[in-house]
């Protein structure tokens, strides 16, 4: 029989299943609810229950077969391979609290005024190959220019190199039972 689960709560299920027993949900026996699309870009994010970042990894495009893949896949990275973290330890287990972001195909945009830092996530790419990412409706981003900027700093692209833009928007769910 097929769980059915919201996405967090799969993203909870396999952290704590890495991390306790170094094994990972068999993304066949679930299935997540709410989810409109069956293959999609995921990011997973893991904070502390005060709010503080723990890690946050995903995918552009889709890399797995399905959605529950693709979060089991990333609900690992974002515990044990953001590289601005230390892995996540089991005694933290109970302080933590999941989202996961399912992402909308990315759209080049022309002008920067179709930016909206609140609506819309974006990418950033230089002619050099560099590239960062940076979800919407984040804390203390409320302007486009600083949406821009700070993606830059992400990707390790100096302000002033001219880039390429793409816009995205989300479905973000967030674990209701906090």
């Amino acid at each position: 029989m097929v769980e059915k689960l919201s996405p967090p709560s799969l993203a909870k299920l396999t952290v704590e299943s890495f991390i306790k027993n170094n094994t990972l949900p068999d993304a066949g026996n679930y299935k997540v609810v709410d989810v409109e699309t069956e293959k999609a870009g995921v990011f997973v994010c893991v904070k502390t229950k005060d709010g503080n970042l723990r890690g946050c990894i995903g995918t552009i495009l889709p890399t797995k077969e399905t959605i529950e893949e693709e979060i089991i896949q990333n609900a690992v990275s974002a515990c044990s391979k953001d590289n601005r973290f230390v892995p996540v330890d089991q005694s933290e287990l109970d302080n933590l609290v999941y989202s996961v972001d399912v992402l909308q195909t990315p759209v080049q945009i022309s002008n920067i005024s179709e930016l909206d830092p609140h609506v819309y996530g974006i990418i950033v790419r230089s002619n050099s190959g560099k590239q960062a990412l940076l979800l919407p409706a984040l804390d203390g981003i409320d302007t486009i220019e600083t949406q821009i900027a700070v993606t830059k700093r992400k990707g390790g692209i100096p302000l002033e190199e001219p880039v390429t833009i793409y816009k995205f928007r989300v479905d973000r769910y967030t674990q209701k039972d906090q």
